[in-house]
């Protein structure tokens, strides 16, 4: 709109009248009108600037005094451009924004923060008369603007893992289909206990913001919580088990088999097998010996098959519970200090969404040794099929003494 109006009024006006006229516009869209119509339009800041200085001056002597002159620019008058008066300015600023590809790979600016002002000051040094304000009009002249890195690479991938994908899809919907249990595990981040920042934004009294420390120094006596959690496929329900000792993989069993015991086994009383969909890394790993022991044991007090699907590595944000269910967790309590363990249970707990989760949440105090070592005669006593495709990834452990 302010372009359009540019347009049909600068053929018409004199400069001070369009200065004028860019200052009323700038004025009338308040805070950022400024930078809003001089990029609509063309015009300089300092130039709108003036224009609202002319406006606000209320002494008719004073204005005269300062005002601007009456007369209309010819055609090419006023300053030359920097990029027309220094025919190497845009060259030398290209080089110093990207000194990877372009520029001297031992530029300053290379283990720098490349801030405008660091530029200009860099291009001062290389001989260049130049503002940091000019620095941004040029910048954008060269079609660079600020970004935050994007997480968009994966890294190298296994060939077979698109056909790992298809392989969990067609298992997970072969026991839905049968109506048995599917879950996805995984353990949550870490989080420090105690009146320590937490990202995000709460409803407060204003000017009331709840004090928390400055520093994120842990507690030494209410440490970390290991928020371990199992969401159920088809059910959307979840629970998690909110470890205070070590991540291992015999405290990830230890939550499925409560999982079970106070979810699963009410669900599906009928079941006599159970999927699991894991990372491929971590207390779940599949090359992590504890854990495919802990699972026989936990197939053979249930007395039923439990089936394991690893997705590949470098893949764990297609994990399900990661966005169907840790991701609510956090929003749930975004900007509210983990001050004690139950405070953490209840918030777990209380999480809900439209779409019908609801999760169960309790505190696990069992001590859990880590670096227990598994030995190959342990090993050889499970009762363990693996599948033709991957049977590092896909591989089920049977009930010692079969079914009941």
């Amino acid at each position: 709109m302010i372009a359009s109006k540019y347009q049909a009024l600068s053929e018409r006006l004199d400069e001070a009248t369009l200065r004028l006229w860019a200052a009323v516009e700038a004025r009338q869209l308040g805070r950022g009108g400024v930078s809003i119509v001089a990029k609509a339009v063309g015009i300089s800041r300092t130039t709108i600037y003036a224009g609202l200085a002319e406006l606000e001056c209320t002494v008719p002597a004073a204005c005269a005094e300062t005002g601007p002159r009456q007369r209309v620019r010819t055609a090419g008058g006023g300053r030359k451009k920097l990029t027309v008066k220094d025919a190497t300015l845009l060259h030398d600023l290209d080089a110093l924004v990207d000194p990877s590809s372009r520029g001297d790979p031992m530029s300053p600016l290379r283990w720098t923060c490349k801030s405008t002002t660091r530029l200009a000051e860099e291009l001062a040094r290389q001989g260049h008369s130049v503002s940091q304000r000019t620095i941004c009009d040029l910048l954008a002249e060269l079609h660079f603007s600020l970004q935050s890195p994007r997480k968009t690479r994966e890294g190298a991938h296994n060939p077979d893992r698109d056909a790992q994908f298809s392989h969990i899809a067609q298992t997970v919907s072969a026991y839905q289909a049968a109506g048995d249990p599917v879950i996805s595990v995984d353990t949550k981040k870490k989080e420090m206990i105690g009146d320590f920042h937490n990202g995000g934004q709460e409803w407060q009294p204003k000017g009331t913001p709840e004090a928390v420390r400055t520093h994120d120094f842990i507690d030494p006596e209410l440490g970390k919580v290991a928020p371990y959690g199992i969401y159920d496929l088809t059910a959307n329900a979840g629970w998690v088990s909110v470890g205070i000792d070590h991540d291992t993989a015999e405290f990830a069993v230890e939550s499925i088999r409560r999982w079970w015991r106070e979810m699963g086994y009410a669900l599906y009383p009928w079941a006599r097998r159970l999927l699991i969909t894991a990372d491929c890394g971590g207390s779940n790993g599949y090359r992590v010996r504890l854990w495919r022991l802990q699972l026989q044991k936990l197939a053979d007090e249930l007395r039923m098959t439990v089936q394991v699907c690893h997705f590949p590595p470098g893949t764990s944000k297609w994990n399900k519970i990661e966005h169907r269910m840790f991701c609510h967790i956090t929003q749930n309590w975004r900007g509210r200090p983990l001050v004690s363990r139950q405070v953490v249970v209840n918030l777990i707990g209380s999480t809900t969404t439209r779409t019908g989760l609801h999760i169960q949440a309790k505190l696990d105090e069992n001590a859990y040794t880590p670096g227990i070592k598994v030995s190959d005669q342990e090993l050889a006593t499970l009762a363990i099929e693996r599948d033709e495709f991957h049977g590092e990834w896909n591989y089920r452990l049977m009930p010692r003494g079969g079914h009941v």
